[in-house]
């Protein structure tokens, strides 16, 4: 990040306490230094048009799903299906065609004001499930990618050890799935401990779901990985829910909570088929839910209990997942919109709750505990979004979220440095560089 100091005047500014107009606000070493509300602009301040609004936490990420982006569509069909195809694009992903793959999508999601990105990673091993010569080699490809791409990282690195969950028992890897088991817990977390943090990566941890993770192993998932940031996904699917019921008369979310997993540190991704008591359950222990509403709709997952968790005590995240698109404000409205087709109310969270879903409890649910808000001592990760385009001319300040979308933002700053000015990535063409991507992955297939 970008050593010096810079002093800014910003039109509007999204501070915790809500929307303000002619905020004066200085970076210094990467960090906040002083956020003034109605102050005035000062002779060698960066003038900043339009709302300025912390950075987005892209809290769900599977970057090589990108891959299937507009090519799944074609006979119908589910999330089984669906997974049929995803399957078939980790064939033909090497550590070096991962980094180029992964470098373009997170570039993307720069560009569209995401300034961090929670990578589930389970891409483990080579296509036989030999480890490579560095058995990080992939993750190390992710971690890479995103400092190339100027976002920060955590590394959810994911223990997978069964093939699934059938209402009679755990099901055995199949050979696509031999690329992302390390066996049993205690060599998934050798394999873990030789990953190093750095000031833009942290090393977070996930089970893929109680399916991939059974009852035994969950236990010895606490206890490893006991301080650390987790996620798993929870409940996606109805099926799900059924064969685990089946099996061990309990809900996934039972399963968690029993193994000692659920707290402040914990994220359900999905969370979409839940029971009063999961709900209960995560609320009481202060976990985060993280929904993908564009990609919960894409597969027909359904929609989750948003205002009902956030009622019952659980905080909300955002991510998106497969990357069906990637535009944070697609999220965000998502989880409002979906809660309006679901319950026929307007209004379901303010603005002030969706943008904190979206940003500082989206940090936080990825071990980022001093970011994510435009506030004194923070991490100066924030985004200027246009206030003079065809979709956002005409809108009011505060109510941006319901009409910006990816192409309104115009600059992105993480750490201090800006990484897209004037809708251009540092990097350069984009566009160019996930096709180029694209097109060596499927060159193999």
């Amino acid at each position: 990040m970008n050593p010096g100091s810079t002093s800014y005047w910003a039109e509007h500014a999204w501070l915790p306490s809500g929307l303000a107009t002619g905020v004066r606000f200085e970076v210094v070493d990467g960090v906040f230094a002083g956020v003034h509300r109605r102050g005035r602009a000062e002779a060698g301040d960066e003038r900043l048009h339009g709302v300025v609004l912390p950075g987005f936490a892209n809290s769900h990420s599977h970057a090589f799903h990108r891959a299937l982006r507009g090519r799944t569509h074609g006979d119908g069909g589910n999330f089984w299906t669906w997974r049929q195809q995803m399957y078939a694009v980790t064939r033909h992903l090497t550590p070096d065609t991962y980094l180029a793959l992964a470098r373009a999508v997170f570039a993307e999601m720069v560009l569209s004001g995401i300034t961090v990105v929670g990578e589930f990673h389970y891409l483990h091993h080579d296509v036989g499930g030999r480890p490579y010569a560095d058995p990080n080699a992939m993750g190390e490809a992710l971690i890479e990618a995103a400092r190339d791409a100027g976002l920060r990282l955590t590394l959810l690195d994911t223990c997978y050890l069964a093939g699934g969950l059938a209402g009679d028992g755990h099901v055995p890897l199949d050979d696509v799935q031999r690329r992302f088991t390390d066996g049993n817990v205690d060599a998934w977390a050798t394999r873990v401990a030789a990953l190093t943090p750095d000031p833009t990566t942290r090393i977070g941890a996930a089970v893929h779901s109680v399916r991939a993770v059974p009852r035994d192993d969950l236990r010895a998932m606490a206890e490893v990985t006991r301080g650390r940031t987790v996620h798993a996904h929870v409940s996606e699917q109805p099926a799900e829910n059924l064969a685990t019921q089946m099996f061990y008369g309990a809900t996934p979310t039972e399963l968690l909570h029993d193994a000692g997993l659920l707290g402040e540190r914990f994220s359900a991704v999905h969370a979409t088929h839940l029971s009063d008591r999961d709900i209960s359950l995560l609320g009481q222990s202060d976990s985060t839910a993280c929904f993908c509403p564009t990609t919960e709709r894409d597969l027909a997952d359904g929609i989750g209990p948003a205002r009902a968790l956030a009622d019952a005590g659980a905080r909300l995240s955002l991510g998106s997942d497969q990357h069906a698109v990637i535009d944070p404000f697609e999220e965000v409205r998502g989880l409002e919109m979906h809660e309006r087709l679901a319950s026929n109310e307007r209004g379901r969270f303010t603005a002030d709750e969706l943008l904190t879903a979206a940003t500082v409890d989206g940090y936080r649910s990825l071990g980022w505990q001093d970011a994510g808000l435009i506030a004194e001592g923070a991490a100066a990760d924030f985004i200027v979004v246009r206030t003079d385009t065809v979709n956002t001319v005409g809108a009011k300040a505060g109510q941006i979220l319901y009409c910006a979308t990816r192409s309104d933002v115009d600059r992105v700053v993480v750490g201090g440095r800006t990484v897209v000015e004037s809708g251009r990535h540092l990097l350069g063409d984009v566009a160019s560089m996930l096709g180029k991507a694209l097109s060596d992955v499927r060159e193999h297939q």
